[in-house]
């Protein structure tokens, strides 16, 4: 029996923004940013785990970082925390090279969890329903062979807010098609409301590309965002970081970001992103992703140098694989692309990776 896969690409974008409206809105807005102190700690809650470097010595020394983005649909925090991560991603910002790179993480990423041993072979995403953000940063870590510095965890019901809140975005769609009662031509420029705009991006099934079709309009509308963030200050006010910060959960600290703002907002000028590329399996009657041992150490090396660190060979926790036996859920991309929404362009390699410039 053939079962088709859910994807959640989507929620990668919102994550993205997150991020780049944090960095960028700070360096914006900075005294008004700090207006809204209260609002930005109320969303900490510390992983309780032991981290790997002393991450005030890298802020303050102005080093490269790692955060870890979580996504979920599980609701507001203060009514509830539990249930599998739909997104993960592990973000580096370096500001002495000024680059920022984004690596997506398949939820259906075939792993043994610490401390869940005997449940192997599970998904990456139990790793937050079982043991919180402390198990889904040791994962991360373990599989990988990094140090996660920081995490985020985004609830993801705020993309249409978002959207809206810039005022919407203009977006040259790449092909026509019709998705939750909106339709959309190819090479006509649209405006987009937050609703409209997660129409666009949701679409999958109707896209000749499958979910690369979907990634491009995805990246299509997460570039629109970060053009239209030039005048950020519309962002930065007690209402909207309130209502954002009732939808995040983060150990970053007001100061962090601050210092984040401060020294690292050009390197989110710069953006490499890239994706594990795993191969459809069933096991223990799941369809689950499983790597093959030269991938997960490619983005191994991707992810360390994106922090300057030193080779290492990459984490013994995934499930390797020496072929597939089932048609992965994503190929990998041999050709180079360029978005359709303004100037922004970005160009695929061989191996999944793809530079933004902007």
């Amino acid at each position: 029996m053939q079962h088709r896969k859910k994807t959640h690409t989507v929620r990668n974008v919102f994550l993205t923004i997150i991020l780049l409206l944090v960095v960028g809105g700070a360096a914006y807005g900075m005294q008004r940013y700090r207006s809204v102190k209260e609002s930005i700690n109320s969303s900490f809650k510390a992983s309780g785990i032991q981290k790997e470097r002393n991450v005030t010595q890298q802020l303050k020394d102005k080093k490269p970082v790692s955060v870890l983005l979580l996504g979920t649909d599980t609701g507001e925090f203060n009514r509830t925390d539990r249930g599998r991560t739909d997104s993960m991603m592990v973000v580096t910002l370096n500001p002495k090279t000024n680059k920022t790179t984004i690596t997506s993480i398949p939820r259906d990423t075939a792993v043994s969890i610490p401390g869940y041993t005997s449940e192997a072979p599970s998904k990456i995403n139990a790793a937050y329903a079982w043991g919180k953000t402390k198990t889904s940063i040791k994962t991360v870590q373990q599989m990988l062979n990094i140090p996660i510095d920081f995490y985020a965890l985004v609830n993801l019901k705020g993309l249409i807010k978002v959207v809206d809140k810039v005022g919407g975005v203009d977006v040259t769609p790449t092909l026509s098609f019709s998705n939750l009662g909106y339709t959309f031509t190819k090479g006509v420029k649209t405006h987009m409301n937050g609703k409209k705009a997660l129409a666009y991006v949701d679409m999958r099934y109707k896209d000749p590309q499958g979910d690369y079709g979907r990634q491009t309009r995805q990246r299509n509308v997460l570039m629109a965002i970060v053009r239209k963030t030039g005048s950020v200050s519309a962002l930065l006010n007690q209402d909207f970081i309130n209502s954002l910060a009732e939808q995040t959960q983060t150990d970053l600290t007001f100061d962090d970001l601050t210092a984040i703002a401060k020294d690292y907002r050009k390197a989110t000028g710069n953006i490499k992103q890239t994706h594990l590329q795993g191969h459809g399996k069933e096991l223990s009657g799941q369809d689950m992703e499983v790597m093959k041992k030269p991938e997960l150490q490619r983005v191994t090396n991707f992810i360390r140098n994106g922090l300057d660190l030193p080779h290492k060979t990459t984490g013994s926790i995934a499930l390797f694989s020496s072929t597939s036996s089932k048609k992965s859920s994503s190929s990998t991309s041999t050709t180079s692309d360029a978005t359709t929404a303004g100037t922004t362009t970005a160009t695929t390699d061989a191996t999944g990776t793809t530079d933004y410039g902007y």
